[in-house]
């Protein structure tokens, strides 16, 4: 296993129009294997940013890198390397689910059909049903399975959850999981809701307003985070938001904390709501 990071970015910045900033100066890099979860409210950059490695969208500034390779330079070369699901499940209504199987493994060398088939069948989705007529879930397990069968080192999944109910959530990140940790594959799973995403990632990027605000591994995120649960004033602060009970409470590095009656652990969920409300706090601020 190489130690380089498989999907890098440096100082990328991106412009719509004049003003609009999707993301700003943004450095990642993100090693090989496991799974990475990109997490943020709606509009905070996270289909942006994926775009950028799968090529779909250019820098105004700055670069990416997918496997080494800058995907604006060698379209095809990044491309090779990525498993891509979007958003929206791309199916094709006039075709059935064998249909895009078969598209794919013409469209893709090496794609491994009896894979993605493989897939399919372990969730009892039939070879013959049109995609018209699949439910979302399925919709979003044939998306999986089309970008798993491509055996692609790297799995880019832009927000695949979004609209699925939570038994299919919960299917399509069993298939996920089992297939990443059995392959070796690296994947970037893009979420705004983090206990969807809480059990199968290895690593945590908060984004929020198109700037990184957190990336470590999970672990780290649970075990250098605490939270202020009296109200006392720390310099240690992240953010501030409402706890369970509407009652004020405040992230704060654990290092930094003031040891108190009124401190905890804090969740993976608590951790993210205090750095997102620290970016809301930190945007304001700029465009007073």
């Amino acid at each position: 296993m190489s130690d380089d990071p498989v999907l890098t970015t440096r100082a990328l910045a991106k412009r719509y129009g004049r003003r609009t900033w999707a993301l700003t100066g943004i450095d990642l890099d993100i090693p090989q294997g496991g799974i990475t979860a990109l997490v943020g409210p709606n509009a905070a950059g996270k289909s942006t940013l994926i775009k950028t490695w799968v090529g779909f969208e250019r820098p105004t500034r700055g670069g990416v890198t997918v496997a080494g390779i800058d995907p604006w330079r060698d379209r095809a070369g990044a491309l090779g390397q990525l498993g891509y699901v979007p958003q929206s499940p791309a199916l094709y209504d006039q075709l059935n689910v064998d249909d895009h199987l078969d598209l794919a493994s013409l469209l893709r060398p090496g794609f491994d059909r009896g894979y993605a088939r493989a897939r399919l069948d372990e969730l009892g989705i039939p070879a013959d049903q049109g995609a018209r007529s699949l439910s979302g879930g399925q919709q979003a397990q044939v998306a999986l399975a089309l970008a798993l069968g491509t055996r692609a080192p790297i799995l880019l999944l832009d927000e695949p959850l979004a609209s699925l109910d939570p038994l299919a959530r919960r299917e399509f990140l069993h298939v996920l999981t089992d297939a990443v940790r059995g392959d070796g594959a690296t994947a970037l799973l893009s979420s705004h809701i983090v206990t969807d995403v809480e059990q199968a990632c290895d690593r945590l990027i908060v984004l929020g307003v198109g700037r990184v605000l957190l990336h470590e591994t999970v672990a780290e995120a649970l075990a250098g985070h605490a939270l202020r649960t009296d109200g006392a004033a720390s310099p240690g602060a992240i953010g501030t938001f409402a706890g369970p009970s509407g009652d004020r409470v405040t992230l704060e590095r654990r290092a930094d904390a003031t040891e108190g009656d009124g401190l905890r652990g804090a969740s993976l969920e608590e951790v993210v709501l205090g750095y997102l409300a620290s970016g809301r706090q930190g945007a304001a601020e700029a465009a007073a």
